[in-house]
């Protein structure tokens, strides 16, 4: 198992969470986040209502297929984070949702904006609001880490809340199921494959089943992979390639991969990329 600092949201002692922060993101460039504000009553809502969706029938789930705005469903196998060593697709299913733009707003037109794509009310009764207030309190959640970060950073606490700097923020909440099918990474198959993801930071609420894993050095061969434990009530926060590149890579997007044992495993990875991405997409 992976040891990963701890950064309390709560704590007064905003030096002390600068230290642990920078440690973690020198190191590895993960870390867990707990008194971060979202309850564990909702938190238990979100995935409630997750393990609802997926639930439904296939037919059901494939009327609301992702579109070209990456919002929807993508079905088992869909995704191939690591084509290079999977023989197949990832064996999960997911739904992504984004910031919400009507389809008649010019920012419609920029790469990752428009309208979600919902269930209807009677097969999913309050799954909507539920999935938009989860958006809304996460990012609020990455805007906090991002402070501390920017501390770490020898910057000024609000560097990245500058609207020259970030903008109007492109915040991907993806909700996953796993189905339970064993990983084998001898014969390419996992339940995600190795990637590192491409933005600034990314919240992971995740249950209580472990899978999630990390390769601290990716050019290290053979390659070692620890695993990291959930823990209850708390956020998995990984930093992203831009981070990476913009702390001249002395902070870490470390590889990592999902492996699943035989259990149904769901999570909820939140990433915030925010705007300055959009040229890049």
């Amino acid at each position: 198992m992976a040891a990963l600092n701890c950064i309390d949201l709560s704590d007064s002692d905003i030096q002390k969470s600068v230290s642990l922060l920078r440690q973690a993101c020198l190191d590895s460039g993960f870390f867990y986040v707990v008194n971060h504000g979202i309850s564990p009553e909702f938190m238990d809502e979100v995935f409630s209502q997750s393990k609802r969706f997926f639930s439904l029938p296939l037919d059901e789930k494939m009327k609301l297929l992702r579109n070209e705005k990456n919002r929807g469903y993508t079905p088992l196998l869909d995704q191939h984070l690591d084509p290079a060593n999977q023989i197949h697709g990832d064996y999960k299913e997911g739904y992504s949702i984004g910031v919400e733009v009507p389809e008649d707003d010019p920012q419609a037109e920029k790469p990752l904006h428009g309208p979600n794509l919902w269930p209807t009310a009677d097969i999913l009764p309050g799954w909507r609001e539920t999935m938009e207030r989860y958006h809304r309190e996460a990012l609020e959640v990455a805007r906090a880490v991002a402070r501390i970060i920017a501390l770490a950073l020898d910057l000024d606490g609000n560097f990245f809340d500058q609207s020259e700097m970030l903008g109007d923020p492109i915040a991907i909440l993806r909700l996953l199921h796993y189905e339970g099918k064993i990983s084998e990474p001898e014969r390419g198959i996992y339940g995600a494959g190795a990637h590192s993801d491409f933005g600034l930071l990314t919240l992971l609420a995740t249950d209580d089943v472990t899978g999630l894993q990390i390769c601290k050095d990716k050019h290290v061969e053979p390659q070692i992979w620890e695993y990291v434990s959930p823990v209850k009530g708390a956020f998995i926060v990984n930093l992203g390639d831009l981070l990476e590149r913009w702390s001249n890579c002395s902070f870490r997007s470390t590889l990592h991969r999902v492996l699943v044992g035989g259990q149904e495993r769901y999570s909820v990875p939140t990433r915030h990329m925010w705007s300055l991405l959009d040229a890049e997409i």
